[in-house]
């Protein structure tokens, strides 16, 4: 008897908050032209090692079987690869998985958590599918502010979430400020650690977290494999943190929520140090000389210490981030409209190969003199 029933005509409703949130665009690589460069994702132009594509390959006999549930061998690769504790390692699907565990575990409605004004998107979209409240501390010079942070922390406050380095401006805290930052909050307060960019830093003040992780109770530091590993294919990500959040972590997440292939080509990426080296290097060479030939076409450049550059174009008719967006795009070069991040008139490149880089300077160049596209390889 279709329709004739009590609450007829009625639908089911997500409860408070869920329709509020802003749904994720990643970055695509939309483009008409014959060959495509892909730089809105900060993936590695290297790829992932040999030997991972290998150990994805061996693992294909194995996909009738469960993968193992609690990720015991790359556990073990990722503790002994950073002298950690194997048991205070969890993994996941990606570290946005982890991201939503910690919101999801440890948030619920009528809590609070704090993100940067500039700060990664996931942070406000897990708050919000918890059923907390988000709050947003302003930066400084497109950094977080210690300061802003501790002023909104309240007696609600359950969360704070700190990428270092931050996606997508590339600017990161010294860690005596990280210290400070978790001097000043109260020991319920979680201080997660988004540590996503960590193997590109090369500044002698800057730590990723897991010192501070591995001696606290209030601190946990999520990595990923989807960056310098060359694994974001196969989504897979990681946290160390004190036990009684690991183990609360474990009793919430999926029963197998890394793939098999997922878990053997990160073990073997991780123990493939040659690679990680070549994809550091890439990045030494490249990203300063990205950073120097925009700022020479007279267009500013934010200072980064990832595998990528936040660029800002004037404005005004011809010159915005749209403008530039289309006019690279039909040139093959797909970067990220960063508009939802605060930034309307700024574009984020990933460090790409060589020639991705020099076709993108080229393109720029072409763009800002109002010259119609030609030929990107002169």
């Amino acid at each position: 008897m279709s329709g004739s029933g009590n609450g007829a005509g009625a639908r089911p409703e997500p409860r408070n908050g869920v329709l509020d949130i802003a749904a994720y665009v990643p970055g695509d690589s939309e483009s008409s032209a014959a060959k495509v460069f892909k730089l809105s994702s900060n993936e590695t132009p290297l790829g992932p090692s040999r030997q991972a594509i290998e150990a994805y390959r061996e693992n294909a006999d194995q996909l009738h079987l469960y993968p193992d549930g609690s990720s015991t061998k790359l556990r073990r690769a990722i503790a002994a690869a950073h002298g950690l504790n194997a048991d205070q390692i969890i993994c996941g699907n990606g570290s946005d998985e982890l991201l939503t565990l910690l919101a999801q575990t440890f948030l619920t409605s009528g809590d609070e958590a704090i993100y940067t004004e500039h700060g990664f998107l996931v942070y406000k979209i897990a708050i919000l599918a918890s059923g907390a409240t988000p709050v947003v501390a302003p930066e400084r010079d497109a950094t977080a502010d210690v300061d802003a942070i501790l002023e909104r922390v309240t007696e609600r406050t359950r969360m704070v979430f700190l990428a270092n380095p931050n996606n997508p401006t590339g600017t990161y805290l010294p860690f005596d400020e990280v210290r400070r930052l978790h001097a000043g909050l109260p020991g319920n307060v979680v201080l997660v650690l988004d540590a996503a960019y960590a193997e590109y830093v090369r500044r002698n003040d800057y730590e990723s977290g897991i010192e501070l992780a591995g001696q606290s109770e209030n601190v946990i530091m999520t990595r990923t494999f989807s960056k310098i590993y060359g694994l974001a294919n196969l989504r897979l990500g990681w946290a160390y943190g004190p036990a009684g959040i690991i183990g609360a972590l474990n009793r919430v997440r999926g029963p197998f929520n890394v793939t098999g292939p997922a878990l053997a080509a990160g073990t073997a990426a991780i123990a493939d140090k040659a690679h990680v080296q070549a994809s550091v290097d890439h990045n030494l060479k490249w990203l300063p000389w990205m950073e120097a030939q925009l700022e020479e076409l007279g267009l500013k450049v934010t200072p980064s210490v990832g595998n990528f550059l936040l660029i800002h174009f004037p404005g005004g008719k011809g010159k915005s981030a749209a403008d530039a967006d289309a006019y690279l795009r039909a040139a093959g070069l797909v970067l990220r409209r960063v508009g939802a991040y605060g930034f309307p008139d700024a574009l984020r490149m990933s460090i790409g190969t060589e020639e991705a880089n020099r076709a993108t300077v080229n393109a720029l160049k072409q763009f800002l003199q109002g010259k119609r596209l030609k030929s990107l390889f002169p």
